[in-house]
């Protein structure tokens, strides 16, 4: 009994490794697009692939014939927009670095972004993860697309005073 259940164990964890070595990279990038961190200093997105990675480990058994990638996926959404919208805590207070041309959406917007654009998931898919009607996604996304390829102007310069002479 014993060998057996070391022998799934040892299983369980060759295919756990399998699959985060093809995909973190791919998640880690999702999750920095979402913080808008730099991709070389990126803590809140590491942080959120950490937990996906670790709920996903934990549901390994359970997923059965689910797509692993797509529940890590949903777990960070979750967590980025729990984090963000909900509790206003270090996901939420953390400013996006203003390299990034992503923070200039809120994070609803980047997460809506990120899942239609980067991920390739579709409008329904996004509006059911997000308890979004599928309309509000669309008009969410095309706000957001919108104020990427034409971002808001800054201020106008100020005028030098003329010198007297």
């Amino acid at each position: 009994m014993r060998d057996r259940q070391a022998s799934q164990g040892a299983r369980r964890a060759r295919e756990f490794e399998a699959f985060v070595a093809g995909a973190a990279g791919r998640l880690l990038h999702a999750a920095t697009l979402l913080t808008a961190e730099p991709a070389n200093a990126n803590p809140r997105a590491r942080r959120l692939l950490t937990s996906a990675l670790a709920q996903t480990y934990a549901s390994w058994d359970r997923l059965r014939g689910e797509d692993p990638y797509d529940h890590a996926r949903q777990h960070l959404a979750d967590r980025f927009a729990h984090g963000a919208w909900h509790q206003h805590g270090s996901l939420g207070r953390a400013r996006p670095s203003p390299d990034s041309v992503l923070a200039l959406l809120t994070p609803q917007e980047r997460l809506i972004v990120v899942l239609r654009l980067y991920e390739g998931v579709a409008e329904e898919q996004t509006a059911a993860l997000l308890g979004l009607p599928t309309e509000r996604v669309g008009a969410i996304c095309a706000r957001a697309m919108a104020t990427l390829l034409h971002p808001p102007r800054g201020p106008a310069p100020a005028l030098a005073k003329a010198v007297p002479s």
